[in-house]
């Protein structure tokens, strides 16, 4: 049973961090591209990240359940558990990424953070694999 347990509250960790990557990548990006940080214009990185948030949004548009949360909640059945996550990670992960909203609030939010995403490939474009590398800017030594 405490398998089950610790493996829910893994799968929680992981749908936090994915949460993470999506809600601090784009702070990354704008900040990244405001300070000139190469790494935030990597195509790959940026298309993870679209690909997160718009996996999200058509998700919920859909109208079906986050796979984590199903995989999370069968796991804390089979311990034996309700939905309450067990461990103190796994209580605060669920504080900060599950409400009880109406879905319809969820699908406004999650479709505003997308146009975000896609205004910031707009904003700080990436470096497209097939073209050449943006020269980065000289500077003067005196």
């Amino acid at each position: 049973m405490a398998r089950w347990r610790v493996l829910a509250d893994l799968v929680v960790i992981a749908h936090a961090a994915y949460v993470a990557f999506v809600v601090l990548g784009l702070l990354a990006i704008l900040a990244g591209g405001a300070a000139r940080w190469r790494w935030v214009r990597n195509f790959y990185f940026r298309a993870a990240h679209l690909a997160a948030i718009a996996l999200v949004l058509l998700q919920t548009l859909a109208g079906l359940v986050c796979p984590l949360t199903t995989i999370e909640n069968w796991l804390r059945e089979r311990a034996g558990q309700s939905d309450y996550p067990g461990s103190f990670i796994a209580y605060w992960a669920h504080q900060l990424i599950f409400y009880d909203w109406p879905h319809w609030v969820f699908a406004a939010l999650y479709a505003g953070f997308a146009i975000l995403v896609v205004a910031a490939f707009w904003l700080v474009p990436p470096d497209l694999p097939w073209r050449p590398k943006r020269e980065r800017p000289s500077r003067a030594r005196t």
